[in-house]
């Protein structure tokens, strides 16, 4: 640490300008705002607002509509399940961990598209029906969490 490095703890130091304190604060009578005019008095106008023109949000068209109830499900193979040793309980943590998915986001799917050889234990959100069959085909439990 040297001298030249001090700084003042994040948060303590207030502003000093001062403004609408007299002529003497350089900072009197009008207070930064200037003469007059819109911006000079209090209130303002609405975010969004262009001055009467047609404003951006509605001068772009609009198209569909989001559902916001909808679930963003990872879907992934059976085949990517290979990666795990037999007797091995897989779940979310798991396939993290393993690099398969990166965000579970709302769920995890298992899909039954690639060969399987393993038995394991897979918990999570859901599984098709092939999947299902394939996991328990060869003596391991497709457990929804």
């Amino acid at each position: 640490m040297e001298l030249s490095n001090l700084r003042p703890a994040i948060g303590s130091k207030h502003n000093s300008f001062r403004r609408g304190r007299g002529h003497g604060s350089g900072n009197g009578k009008t207070a930064g705002k200037g003469h007059k005019g819109q911006k000079a008095r209090s209130g303002g106008t609405r975010p969004g607002f262009e001055g009467g023109q047609m404003p951006l949000y509605r001068r772009i068209p609009k198209r569909g509509f989001t559902n916001y109830n909808a679930k963003d499900i990872v879907a992934i193979n059976v085949s990517a399940l290979e990666v795990f040793d037999n007797d091995s309980v897989v779940d979310v943590q798991a396939l993290k961990d393993k690099g398969i998915i990166k965000n579970p986001r709302d769920g995890v799917k298992i899909l039954g598209q690639g060969d399987f050889t393993k038995k394991l234990t897979v918990r999570v959100n859901a599984f098709s029906a092939s999947a299902k069959e394939k996991i328990e085909a060869l003596g391991g439990t497709a457990e929804v969490v």
